[in-house]
């Protein structure tokens, strides 16, 4: 992509800065060298760091009790003894214990199937047929924004099928897995239900409000009402983005990846048939273990998001929900023979991967080095404090923690992570002045959510850099930054607008959660 945009129109500045971005963000060497170089550039950064003596002290709640401590950080160097020990030794921990590694593979390994007898193509195609083009914009976005229910599962399931779906309509599927990563990732935060990050974050900021008013309680539907209109915001700013800005600036599809458009045969038709009857048997064996309040896969004390081996075992009931389905589809089309097919697919799934591995295990070792010399921390810190000291109130005050939440975000991938540091100085700090704590957790989400799709220090960044180099070769960090941008910065434009207007109107955030105590 980054060296086949040409356009005989006279292109604006905002396309100019973009085609900077990228022009100079390929220019850098190969995602794997340019990760080598951020590690190289962490170790030398906390060495020169810890020399100064760079050191925070705040409170911050202690995710493990509940509790609110009082912490001191102090940059750790890695170019000591025991960094270097620490390098070497823990090298194979970093790779294997990587976030997005596992889930990457157990789910890759249901997909496999479903691609390899036919059903992912098959269900392309069917859906091709019906849709009419000019919705299918939207549903790539919205079905990104909901895919977080499940929490990174959208990453691996909807980011590739965004492309895959584009390229049969015979649109640039970059464009497609742009749209899907925007609702994935850069609408986080929206959503029609409650996720997995509600309770956790509303648990955080619970414990910081009652630093200020014991017995303050947070529910996980504390920002549920914003967070529905925010999904409608966001579908349709991710849609006008992709079709006016993205899609454009990319120009046609001209590689060699190609989805064919024909009829759906008698044998993929009865395929489609018994996989829609397999995936609903599945489906209705999960309720059973869910649903009830005694459910097998509810945790102890039967909640089903908070500590549930639904929500520990979502990836390999997704990697079930392609796996199943797939293995139905095959026997009824006759793709599948015996169970030495299936395995075949699932080996041909894994023999993809080579790339996103070596790319993965740099990646980890990077993000390791981050969080083990304390500079993510230290820098939330000190944004936290620097946003304190300006003195404003208000809606500037609260616009201003969006945007330094946002920032943050850009080194500190976590959101729990960064909310347990930034929730006890900024809670009690609003409520002092009547802003409830749901309306501050609001505030975070905001800017939380809309940088994920511009850090390469988001887990899943190098997951969407090797996706993308399936259609492009060239594809580097800086294509999918200089594509992500537009939808990040009108993200946070439009959802601060949104905020805003809710905040003059006095509208409820979610069940008796308000704006004001």
């Amino acid at each position: 992509m980054s060296t086949k945009i040409v356009s005989t129109k006279k292109r604006g500045f905002f396309n100019k800065f973009l085609d900077f971005v990228e022009v100079a963000g390929n220019k850098l060497p190969h995602p794997v060298t340019l990760f080598v170089i951020f590690s190289l550039a962490v170790i030398l950064i906390s060495a020169i760091a810890a020399a100064a003596g760079t050191t925070v002290e705040f409170e911050r709640i202690n995710t493990a009790t509940g509790e609110t401590e009082m912490a001191t950080v102090a940059a750790i160097s890695l170019l000591t003894v025991e960094g270097i020990r620490r390098i070497f030794a823990e090298a194979v921990t970093n790779f294997t214990s990587f976030a997005p590694l596992g889930t990457v593979l157990v789910a890759m390994l249901g997909v496999g199937v479903a691609e390899g007898t036919g059903l992912v193509q098959a269900s392309l195609r069917k859906l091709v047929l019906s849709t009419p083009q000019k919705l299918i914009t939207a549903v790539v976005v919205f079905a990104g924004v909901m895919s977080n229910v499940a929490s990174d599962a959208g990453y691996v399931v909807l980011v590739p099928l965004g492309a895959l779906i584009f390229l049969s309509f015979g649109r640039h599927p970059l464009a497609g897995l742009a749209a899907a990563f925007a609702g994935v990732s850069g609408g986080f935060s929206a959503n029609l239900m409650v996720g997995t990050l509600d309770p956790l974050l509303g648990g955080i900021s619970q414990q910081a409000a009652q630093m200020y008013s014991p017995g303050y309680t947070v529910d996980p539907t504390a920002n549920l009402y914003f967070m529905i209109a925010s999904t409608f915001l966001i579908t349709i700013i991710g849609t006008l983005v992709t079709e006016k800005i993205v899609e454009p600036r990319l120009g046609q599809y001209k590689g060699e990846e190609v989805a064919e458009i024909k009829g759906i045969t008698m044998e993929e038709s009865r395929g489609l048939v018994w996989a829609a009857i397999s995936l609903l048997a599945f489906v209705a064996v999960i309720l059973v273990m869910v649903v009830p309040s005694n459910g097998i896969l509810r945790s102890p004390e039967g909640e089903v998001l908070r500590n549930s081996a639904f929500m520990a075992g979502l990836v390999p009931i997704i990697a079930l929900t392609f796996l199943i389905p797939g293995v139905a589809y095959g026997i009824a089309a006759k793709t599948v023979k015996s169970d030495k097919d299936v395995a075949a697919f699932m080996g041909k799934a894994m023999s993809t991967m080579g790339g996103y591995l070596v790319l993965a295990f740099v990646a980890a070792q990077f993000v390791s080095y981050f969080n083990w010399t304390n500079l993510g921390t230290i820098l939330a810190v000190k944004g936290a404090n620097f946003l304190r000291a300006t003195g404003m109130t208000g809606i500037p005050m609260l616009i201003g923690f969006i945007l330094v939440s946002g920032f943050i975000n850009l080194f500190i991938g976590s959101a729990s992570a960064k909310w347990a540091i930034m929730a006890p100085v900024f809670v009690p700090m609003l409520m002092a002045i009547g802003y409830s704590p749901e309306f501050t957790q609001l505030a975070y989400r905001i800017g939380d959510s809309t940088t994920n799709i511009i850090t390469p220090l988001m887990s899943y960044f190098a997951v969407i850099v090797a996706f993308a180099q399936k259609y492009d070769k060239e594809t580097g960090i800086g294509t999918i930054i200089s594509t992500m941008v537009p939808y990040s910065a009108l993200f946070l434009l439009g959802w601060t607008i949104l905020f805003v207007a809710w905040f003059f109107l006095g509208l409820p955030l979610g069940p008796e959660a308000f704006i004001r105590i």
